[in-house]
Parts: structure tokens; sequence; C-alpha cells
């Protein structure tokens, strides 16, 4: 079979501080409270996402990589990764803050969870006035001061809160603090790794479980960078019907497509499949004479075999991923 654009059909995670921006504001469709999670594109283990359109309907990730290898995901990501996919692609909505948490490396990752490690980035896609990020620290601190403030519950003071607006994008690096803040609406991709240490959640009670979530600062002391920025946000240019960078790390590779009429991609040497999350307005995929959509707050997977499409669009904004 001639593989062709994929959508997914989305996972829906509650969680303590989501609410309901990603069915007011995407149209989502669950009748769940406090979603805090649209997992796009998954191969977490037992949370894999399965193809929603075409003949490929009711395949997961899995399935597809054991039965086009190569094709689907790009002959040197299969080299790497064999029938794991390398990315988790989500949109999140924070209602209330995510807890201060931080991530492991690769290295700590497989060691301790047999499990990548999680890198990530955001970009964020609406923010309430006065929404904030938490990424990084302030000011240089040491462990014993840290520890300090983590015993007095003020850890909170030593943390670099920004303020943030739509377009706005940060890259996480494993080791750095973090945590989104309330109001703040997102599409993040990151390493396919569900492993988070928390370091202070505000003390609060899950409705659900009558229960204080766990707390990891014994694992987390281990891998945390102490070392501040001067400047956490990521800067890029917005140049309409272009591939602009936004992130480039070692584990993804993320553009910006601000698209205004039509353009053609061709995706010959990247060897890879290309991720469009649509992060602003509408779009069309063309393929081979089929007419593919995608608007705000969906997602489609181009298979690396995939190499030639067209893109149209009156206004919108597409986040281009591959690795």
């Amino acid at each position: 079979m001639t593989l062709y654009p994929l959508k997914f059909s989305p996972l829906f995670k509650y969680r303590i501080w989501g609410g309901e921006k990603l069915k007011e504001l995407f149209n989502k469709n669950y009748t769940e409270e406090n979603i805090g999670e649209s997992w796009e594109i998954s191969d977490v283990k037992n949370d894999e996402t399965v193809v929603s359109n075409g003949q490929l309907q009711g395949k997961t990730l899995k399935e597809l990589i054991n039965e086009y290898k190569g094709d689907f995901v790009g002959n040197t990501v299969y080299e790497k990764f064999g029938d794991a996919f390398p990315l988790l692609i989500k949109f999140i909505d924070a209602k209330t803050p995510l807890s201060i948490q931080v991530h492991p490396s690769n290295e700590i990752a497989k060691e301790r969870h047999n499990s990548f490690g999680k890198n990530e980035m955001w970009y964020v896609m609406q923010a309430d006035e006065d929404a904030e990020l938490i990424v990084g620290f302030e000011k240089k601190i040491s462990k014993e001061a840290y520890l300090e403030h983590l015993e007095n519950n003020t850890v909170l003071d030593v943390m670099h809160h920004e303020k943030v607006d739509s377009g706005d994008t940060f890259y996480i690096p494993t080791g750095r603090v973090h945590a989104i803040g309330a109001g703040v609406l997102l599409a993040e991709i990151q390493q396919t790794s569900d492993v988070t240490y928390r370091i202070y959640d505000y003390d609060r009670v899950d409705a659900k479980t009558g229960q204080k979530r766990e707390l990891h600062n014994e694992l987390a002391i281990g891998v945390l960078d102490f070392e501040p920025q001067d400047n956490y946000k990521s800067s890029y240019n917005l140049e309409e019907n272009t591939s602009n960078t936004l992130v480039h790390s070692p584990y993804f590779r993320t553009n910006i497509i601000d698209l205004k009429g039509n353009i053609d991609k061709d995706y010959t040497s990247i060897d890879s499949f290309v991720i469009y999350m649509c992060v602003e307005g509408a779009a069309t995929i063309n393929y081979k004479d089929e007419v593919y959509n995608v608007k705000i707050g969906e997602t489609i997977l181009l298979p690396a075999s995939v190499n030639n499409v067209s893109l149209n669009s009156n206004s919108g904004r597409l986040l281009e991923v591959y690795y």
C-alpha cells in the first residue's frame, strides 16, 4: 500500500490542573472534566495513538513502523530507534499551574526507568492576561541553598518567572526546572517519554484521589541544572511561506511556517517523517491529487516516503517537526 498523510485519534488526559480550552478553542471531542493534555501522536506503551483516516485507519504507530520501517519513519530514524517512535506530540491546557518539575537525561532515564530522556519544547498558542511560565533558575544558586528553599516551601522564589504571549517559544533541555503556569495553552514536542520528577506541587489535593501527588525530590536533585541562563526564550524569524527555524536540537527539529497562499515542499533530503501541528488558522495539504485538511489544534503526519506536498492557506501557521 502507498503511504499517505495520516491523522490520528488523540488521547485525552485528565490532569489535576486541566481546563476546557482544548474543547472550547480546538473543538476537541470529549466529555470528561479537567482534560489537560491531548496526546496527538504517541507511541508511549499502553497509550498508542491510532490512525483515523484512509485505508490504514485503526493502525497504531507501532504497527506502521513494523510494517513500513524506513518508508514510514525514514531509514536513519529506523536504524537508530527500530520500532520505537522517537517523539510524543501534545497540546496542553493549564487552567491552574503544573507542578514544578524536571526531566532526566537519556542516560539517567535509561538506567533508572528503561526510557528515553525528556528534552522538550513549548510553543505558546494562547495565554490569558499575565499568564507565565517557570523556566530555569533566576540567579545562580548552590545545591545547599536550593535544598533550604525546598525545605521552607520557598522554592518558587528562586525560579525564573516569565510572562508569555502567543508565539513565545521555549526549549526545555533535560535538567532544566520548569512549569507551565495557569492560563497557558501550548503545543509541546518532546522525546517519547513519560518520566517526570515533581519538585513542588503547591500542597494541592487531587479531587479524584483525595491525595496529594507524589514528589520525587531525591530523584530530581541529581539531575537539576542549577546554572541560570541570560535568556530562556527562543528567538526566531517569521518570514511568510518558508520554513523558519524555531528549535533545532539533537532530539527533534521544529520550524514554523507562516502560510499565506500556496507553497510546494520537497522533503527528499530529510530522511524522516514530518509532522505538521496547526497552531493558527487552517491549511490544506495536497498529495497525489488528494486533499488533507488541518485546522488549529490538529496534527497530521507525513510518512518519510511522502516527499512532495503542496500547502495552501489564506492564513495558517504550522509547526513543521521532524527528526
